[in-house]
Order: structure tokens, then C-alpha cells, then sequence
């Protein structure tokens, strides 16, 4: 009862900023509540600096808040469907992420760039942006400065891909009489499903498909969202690992530096694929989805809250440089394995 009196002003004051930017993350998809949230809390950390009895509530939103959100997104995939559907794309996703993980490293040694913000903003690039960020940074203990940089190096992205890449695609020569190669496109290079929808639907729009461009890829990028799994539990066994090597005493556990609301997560996918392979329902977990996503949008508000807009300003150079290295990288092996594979 102490924690939660303790906690509860902080909570309070994170639902309140989570609320319209759920709102207006409805009515403006491209930006998108969790990116509407946290520029809402850096703002007001800017003028309310001795946040008082909120602190902790604020702090606890910010790490709990956040985990739950990625157990709850587990309810929201079905291994079975979505790697059926998407067994074409899996190629190109495997190909794109493993060139996005591979340009994060290289300048994470060459530039310098601190090694947390380097891991988020490489995965929020290759697999799904926002989410994959959320998923991410509890696993490799990001503080939430670091997750509000790479939410923002992410979010400046997704508004130039969701700009550019139909014009892109007129340009280079995709098919105009179906939404298969820039459905692909979209769903592979692309990272968060808010601008993977509307780049998908601009092309609709433009060449009167229907939702053929939308159908497929929302179906990619349903696909590559699962890299989350593997990426997460690699990333936690890996720090699982340096924390017993800095830790040679009788004490370690690897229970304790393992995060075990991955396995929970992993779980919760496993349960709704099982539970769909017996004839339940997909609609029976969308609420489940919804409240992972008001979680990350209250998760965002309390990383905001904690966050210094000036220093991140300050020091956002090379982060936005690694930004645009993987988002450059990730187009063009897009588009290097769909001209191979006869896509187009």
C-alpha cells in the first residue's frame, strides 16, 4: 500500500498526458500517441524541473509501465499466421535487419556512439520502430534520455519514408498495376506500422489498387515485427552474460539479470498462436493489443517527463547520423533483394 501511495501521484499525471496523445495519435497516425507523448513530457520537464512527490510514480511508469506494454504485445501475434503469409518477404526482412544491426555496430565502434543508443535506434530502424524500441531498452537497460533520442531519430524517419519512398517508387519503376513489390517495399524498409500504413496507402490511392499495397504490407511488416523475439532474448542473454562475468561472486543470479518479462512476452505470443490454432477468435485479443499500446503512449509520457530536450538536442549529431546510415542501408537492401528475387 506504501508503493502505491508512493507511486500513484507520478502514474497519475502520466495517464493524464497519455490520454490525448492516445487521442491525437488516432487522428494523426503518422506521428503516432507514443511520439505525441513524449514530446508532450519533454516540454513540460522543461518548465517543472522539481517534480516532488510525482518523481517516483514518473520513474516506475517509465520501467513497469514499459515492460507490461511488451508483455501485452505479445497477445497481438500469431507465429503461425504471420510467418505462413509472410514466407516471401522473410528473406529480404532477415537480409534488412541484419544490415541495420551491422551498420549500428560498425559506427557504434568507429563513432563512438554509446552502445544503448546504437542497439535502439539499430532495431526501432530494422524492425518496427517504436515498439522495438519499447521492447528493447528495459532488455539492455537504456536510461530514458537514450529511449527518447532514438524515439525521435525514429519518428524524423518515419515522416521522410512515408514522404518519399511512393515518389521513390514511381521514380525507380515499381508496378502500377499491383501492390505486391511496393506492399514489400513499404513493409520491409519502412519501420513503424503507422508509416508502413500510410506510405502502403498513398500508393493505393495514387494507382486505384484498392488495399492491395496496404494488405501486403501490413502482412510484412506483421512478419518482421517478430524479430523482436529473437533480437530481445539474444540482446538479454548477452547482458545476462556481462553481468556474471563483471560478477564473479557467490551472489549472481541469473534469474536477477535476466529480463524475465521477455519470457512473458515470448509466452504470450506462444498462447494466442496455440489458442488461434484452436479456432479462438483473433478479435478476442484485440484489447489486449490496444492496452499494449496505451501502456507504451504512458510509458512514452513518463520518458518524456524524465528527459532533457536541450542536452538531447546537444548531443543528437552522430545518433541522427547512425539514424540515417540504417535507414539508407535498409532501403537499399530492400530494394537489392526484391530486384534479385524477380520481385520486381
Amino acid at each position: 500500500m506504501s508503493q502505491v501511495r508512493k507511486n500513484v501521484t507520478g502514474v497519475l499525471v502520466c495517464l493524464a498526458i497519455s490520454l490525448p496523445s492516445w487521442l491525437l495519435g488516432k487522428k494523426f497516425p503518422v506521428i503516432g500517441g507514443p511520439v505525441i507523448a513524449i514530446l508532450i513530457g519533454m516540454v513540460l520537464a522543461l518548465f517543472w524541473q522539481d517534480k516532488g512527490r510525482a518523481e517516483s510514480g514518473i520513474r516506475w511508469t517509465s520501467k513497469y509501465i514499459l515492460q507490461a506494454a511488451v508483455v501485452f504485445l505479445g497477445f497481438g501475434m500469431n507465429l503461425s499466421v504471420v510467418l505462413k503469409t509472410g514466407r516471401q518477404s522473410l528473406p529480404i526482412i532477415v537480409c534488412t535487419i541484419s544490415t541495420s544491426l551491422l551498420i549500428a555496430w560498425v559506427m557504434h565502434k568507429k563513432m563512438h556512439i554509446p552502445g544503448n543508443v546504437a542497439a535502439l535506434v539499430s532495431v526501432g530502424s530494422s524492425i518496427c520502430g517504436g515498439s522495438a524500441i519499447a521492447a528493447t531498452a528495459p532488455v539492455v537497460g537504456a536510461d530514458d534520455e537514450e529511449v527518447a533520442q532514438a524515439i525521435s531519430i525514429i519518428f524524423f524517419f518515419n515522416v521522410l519514408a512515408a514522404v518519399f519512398f511512393p515518389i521513390l517508387g514511381c521514380a525507380i519503376g515499381f508496378d502500377t498495376t499491383s501492390g505486391e513489390a511496393f506492399g514489400i517495399f513499404a513493409g520491409t524498409a519502412v519501420n513503424d506500422t503507422s508509416s508502413v500504413t500510410a506510405c502502403a496507402s498513398t500508393w493505393d490511392s495514387m494507382w486505384n489498387l484498392g488495399s492491395q499495397t496496404l494488405d501486403k504490407a501490413v502482412t510484412v511488416k506483421l512478419t518482421r515485427t517478430l524479430a523482436i523475439i529473437p533480437i530481445t532474448l539474444i540482446l538479454a542473454m548477452i547482458r545476462a552474460k556481462n553481468s556474471r562475468d563483471r560478477s564473479r561472486e557467490e551472489g549472481f543470479s541469473f534469474r536477477r539479470a535476466f529480463p524475465m518479462f521477455i519470457v512473458y512476452f515470448v509466452l504470450a505470443s506462444v498462447v494466442t498462436t496455440v489458442a488461434q490454432g484452436f479456432g479462438v477468435s483473433a478479435a478476442a485479443f484485440t484489447p489486449m493489443k490496444e492496452l499494449s499500446k496505451f501502456m507504451i503512449i504512458m510509458a512514452m509520457a513518463a520518458i518524456g517527463l524524465n528527459s532533457n530536450i536541450v542536452k538531447l538536442v546537444r548531443s543528437g549529431g552522430k545518433p541522427i547520423l547512425l539514424g540515417a546510415t540504417c535507414w539508407a542501408g535498409i532501403t537499399l537492401v530492400s530494394l537489392v533483394m526484391q530486384h534479385v528475387m524477380g520481385i520486381w
